[in-house]
């Protein structure tokens, strides 16, 4: 068996006063850009505010969205740029940042490359909600994406020795004669000031700030987060006090699967209904193509008037996304091993339950789902028992607006011109997902990104 990997942050006492990047977040691209800049001979070092490092990346579940790679081929599945691009701007609602996301769609097979070449294989595929085939990479163990990508990314770290300080919150950006030059900080031990040649903001969102979220969307400030509670848009703010453009900040997204049942909301990863789950309501009937977007499923939740909905699956769904161990082993999975049980222990109707499944059995038989068009993730009916069901509501998940960016991750100010020395890359940026982001596109982002920002910060300093 493996030996269990365990990541020990920098001592305080190490903490430099120069370095020649600082990178402020812990997370997949912050963690990306890190490697990469090393990689190319620079001396960076990573700044976390939280004691957990690895940010909302650690609670990312489906997988990174990838075209054109070898793995699709050795899946047979054959995949175009093109269509990656098309169906993420559709996804958006045609406001994505088409710059932004030509880069992405056109450098994400690389990505997954690098990621192989650093002993990260992501050789299995599934499917998210607005994608046409299979382009959703994941470990072949099925193990969720993002404590995957953070450990692995961390053993990096560790083989390099590279500097990672966990409890450090930077609180300002030095700008000297129009650059950034380094920035100041707190630590357990104090204020210090760190110079850099270049500073990297890799913060994440601010879905679980809700002053921050009821300044720019009021209507979901009392809704319950997905996100860690580390996700309070500090980079946003750091950026906007040295003249940063934001984009699209109104944009935010609510994810549809999330169990609100417990203390805390567990986001259920769309990989369930990409492996063929279904979307109930109450009485036990569907209501929903459950892979639509995310907003889309989102609103046909809401319009239920608030009781949620139930997603039910069975053993060789579970067989399929390791994350349902999880779910299960917390409590949030009720079991039969029929339906009738499973519809008593969920309060549904059995018979309306039963005859919801064998139509969908049937539409899955004849890859035709005449009631809500669903054309993906019908590779397996729900039959083999035991069976389960997962109770869900929405709750703000991604805040599709932020920092604005070039696709050579510089940070731009209100003229739409770079600000020296500032770089940013993951979910503090915004405009590369328009009004909806794609399931499997932000752990795409932050390595995509992750590593254009450590490349863009040794040409940068050259």
């Amino acid at each position: 068996m493996a030996e269990k990997f365990t990541f020990t942050p920098t001592a305080l006492a190490d903490l430099k006063p120069n370095y020649d990047v600082v990178i402020i977040g812990s997370g997949g691209a912050g963690l990306t850009a890190a490697i990469q800049a090393y990689e190319l001979g620079l001396n960076p070092v990573i700044l976390e505010k939280m004691p957990k490092i690895g940010g909302n990346t650690t609670r990312a579940s489906s997988g990174m969205n990838a075209a054109e790679t070898n793995v699709q081929l050795h899946h047979h599945i054959v995949d175009s740029f093109g269509d990656f691009y098309g169906e993420t701007l559709k996804g958006g609602g045609g406001m994505n940042n088409q710059a932004l996301l030509k880069f992405f769609t056109e450098h994400s097979a690389l990505a997954i490359d690098w990621l192989a070449d650093h002993g990260i294989k992501l050789d299995d595929l599934t499917i998210t909600g607005g994608m046409s085939v299979m382009r959703t990479h994941r470990p072949s163990s099925m193990a969720p994406i993002g404590g995957f990508l953070v450990t692995e990314l961390l053993k990096q770290v560790a083989a390099a020795q590279l500097p990672l300080f966990t409890d450090v919150k930077v609180d300002e950006l030095i700008v000297e004669a129009g650059k950034i030059s380094g920035v100041k900080a707190t630590t357990p031990d104090g204020a210090v000031t760190i110079t850099a040649g270049a500073v990297l903001l890799a913060t994440g969102g601010f879905g679980a700030n809700k002053a921050l979220l009821g300044q720019y969307r009021d209507d979901l400030k009392n809704y319950q987060t997905t996100n860690q509670p580390g996700a309070t848009g500090d980079g946003i703010l750091l950026a906007q006090a040295v003249g940063a453009k934001l984009v699209d900040m109104d944009q935010v997204q609510v994810h549809p699967t999330v169990q609100q049942d417990t203390d805390h909301a567990y986001l259920i990863g769309e990989a369930v209904r990409g492996e063929g789950a279904i979307l109930v309501n109450n009485q036990g009937a569907r209501f929903v193509n459950e892979l639509d977007t995310r907003k889309n499923v989102t609103a046909a939740i809401d319009q239920l008037g608030g009781t949620g909905a139930y997603l039910i699956f069975d053993r060789g769904i579970r067989d399929r996304v390791k994350a349902v161990e999880f779910y299960d082993h917390i409590g949030l999975v009720k079991t039969g091993a029929d339906l009738e049980t499973l519809a008593t222990e969920t309060g549904l109707d059995a018979a309306t339950l039963k005859q919801t499944v064998a139509d969908w059995n049937q539409a899955v038989a004849n890859h035709n789902d005449a009631a809500f068009n669903r054309t993906t993730g019908m590779d397996r009916d729900i039959a083999a028992g035991p069976f389960y069901s997962i109770h869900i509501a929405p709750a703000v998940h991604y805040t599709m607006g932020g920092i604005a960016i070039n696709p050579a991750t510089q940070v731009l100010n209100q003229d739409e011109r770079p600000i020296a020395g500032l770089f940013a890359a993951g979910e503090v940026v915004g405009g590369l997902h328009g009004n909806n982001r794609i399931g499997g596109n932000s752990i795409a982002e932050t390595v995509i990104f992750g590593r254009q920002a450590g490349q863009q910060m040794f040409k940068y300093l050259q």
